[in-house]
């Protein structure tokens, strides 16, 4: 698929000139200092895309999990959906590894979450960008 012969709902955009630089979206509604971890040598003062990301997948995942509930008659709203977002080193490269946390509320243990966490899974923008791509996890709390 060609992103620009398809027909977005929405599209977000952002512009950033690096890991120690700001980004800023053309609304100007989000507009932060990024820079690098300290883990990567960096000073750690403000977000890094990591943080982005695991933001961004956290809140559209339980989205995805209460919107499924109710077409199931469960509730999923009190959900909470934590996304750890790793970078690994490969050789003289990294790459992303990810896990989500997932604390689900007493009605919603067993397999009524299980098959509502599997289908956010299938459904997820995010989980189905990175699926094959990296290491994803998912812990149930």
């Amino acid at each position: 698929m060609n992103p620009t012969t398809m027909n977005p709902t929405y599209t977000a955009v952002a512009t950033s000139s690096g890991r120690d630089a700001r980004a800023v979206t053309a609304d100007g509604l989000l507009d932060v200092q990024l820079a690098l971890p300290k883990e990567l040598g960096g000073t750690g003062d403000g977000l890094n895309p990591e943080q982005l990301l695991a933001a961004g997948w956290a809140a559209c995942f339980s989205t995805v999990l209460d919107r499924i509930g109710q077409t199931q008659n469960l509730d999923a709203k009190d959900v909470a959906v934590t996304a750890e977002i790793s970078l690994v080193p490969v050789g003289q490269r990294f790459t992303l590894a990810a896990v989500l946390r997932i604390e689900l509320p007493d009605h919603l243990h067993g397999e009524p979450g299980r098959k509502l966490i599997e289908a956010a899974h299938n459904i997820c923008p995010y989980s189905r960008a990175t699926d094959g791509n990296i290491p994803v996890e998912i812990v149930v709390e």
